[in-house]
């Protein structure tokens, strides 16, 4: 589910120079927040248009955990249009 855009803060479909993974990433980033102990964010294209995003936590060294995964559709700009579960502001 997109997320509304606060003023002054880039959005989340905006590319710029970034590869769509990354930017993907961003949004699921922009969208649920930034955990503390976050690791990385995995982003894996499924085919076309659609991805499943892993959201990896840790807090030793050599320790990571997948705390939230989803299931993402994107439009031809790379833009978030729905994801299972829904993306909600966590942290």
């Amino acid at each position: 589910m997109p997320t509304k855009q606060q003023a002054g803060q880039p959005g989340p479909g905006e590319q710029g120079g970034r590869t769509p993974d990354a930017a993907i990433g961003e949004h699921v980033l922009y969208a649920l927040g930034r955990p503390g102990d976050l690791r990385r964010v995995e982003v894996r294209r499924l085919w076309e248009g659609h991805y499943r995003v892993n959201v990896f936590v840790g807090a030793g060294t050599g320790v990571a955990r997948i705390a939230h995964s989803y299931f993402l559709v994107t439009d031809g700009a790379g833009r978030v249009t729905a994801s299972t579960p829904d993306l909600i502001r966590r942290y």
